[in-house]
């Protein structure tokens, strides 16, 4: 179990002034923390200040970078063993953040998993099934909730896969399938979200595609036969029932069915090639 006192909170806020102080009162009423760093993700409003005045020490961004680079930019500032990562928003509760912060320890990444009812809208809980559904097969996991942003790490570890991480909002998906695909302990914790101050940013339809493209980069870096396995058995076995149908009715092979027989032998060789360069790339790995 990870102390209190080795934890850094890290809170990336965009225009948050409305509930950023709130936010870090709680926090520090909540248990003995090693820090609480606010990034203020250049914010035309008084988020900076208002983080200020509540006690969190502020990291500032000249303009607007992204959800993950704020993020980022935290973990690089922080100096506890272990890092809580929060929204600014204030819909996560401080006795959640004791709960995920216990586990701390015994896994290397506690996951606040919200239940389904939290969701904003029915559009973004069915987008949230989806990606959490596709992220499971891919991952061979069960993930319950792929992207939380309400998650604590061990330090070392989120340096690891800082480089991965996007300036976006899908810095969540990427840590989540990092540390399964890496190898590392992961569990998710069961929370309650709160209702949010202000209005999400995130935009389902654009962001939803950012983190279907980022589920497959992550698993092509990490487990490409994830990927190319399911694809090339789907040609081989089309190739062969075209090519079947041709010998029985036309009595010859046709040209579709060769070419889909041999696109099938292409994508799984270049599957087997990519698997040994993702296992090169750990092998390597500090």
């Amino acid at each position: 179990m990870a102390d209190g006192s080795a934890v850094s909170i890290v809170i990336p806020a965009y225009n948050e002034a409305a509930a950023i102080a709130s936010v870090v009162a709680q926090l520090q009423t909540a248990g003995p923390w090693h820090e609480i760093i606010v990034v203020d993700d250049g914010s035309d409003d008084a988020t900076a200040a208002s983080a200020a005045s509540a006690g969190a020490r502020v990291v500032r961004h000249p303009y607007n970078k992204g959800n993950g680079a704020a993020v980022k930019s935290g973990i690089r500032a922080s100096t506890g063993d272990f890092v809580l990562i929060v929204d600014g928003d204030g819909q996560h509760r401080p006795e959640d953040a004791r709960r995920i912060v216990g586990r701390l320890g015994e896994y290397d990444l506690v996951i606040g998993a919200r239940s389904a009812s939290t969701q904003a809208t029915h559009a973004r809980r069915y987008g949230n099934g989806a990606l959490n559904w596709l992220a499971s097969y891919l991952t061979n996991r069960e993930i319950p909730d792929l992207t939380s942003g309400f998650r604590a790490a061990r330090r070392e570890h989120l340096r690891e896969f800082i480089h991965l991480l996007p300036n976006g909002f899908s810095t969540p998906t990427t840590t989540t399938l990092a540390f399964i695909k890496a190898g590392y302990n992961v569990t998710f914790e069961p929370v309650e979200a709160r209702g949010r101050e202000g209005q999400s940013k995130i935009r389902l339809a654009q962001d939803g595609v950012k983190f279907l493209v980022i589920i497959l980069k992550i698993v092509t870096l990490f487990s490409p036969l994830r990927i190319f396995l399911p694809i090339g058995l789907v040609a081989f076995m089309l190739g062969s029932g075209y090519g079947l149908w041709g010998v029985i009715v036309n009595s010859k092979l046709p040209n579709g069915a060769v070419l889909l027989i041999m696109f099938s032998v292409i994508v799984f060789l270049v599957g087997l090639v990519s698997e040994q360069i993702a296992a090169l790339r750990f092998e390597g790995r500090q």
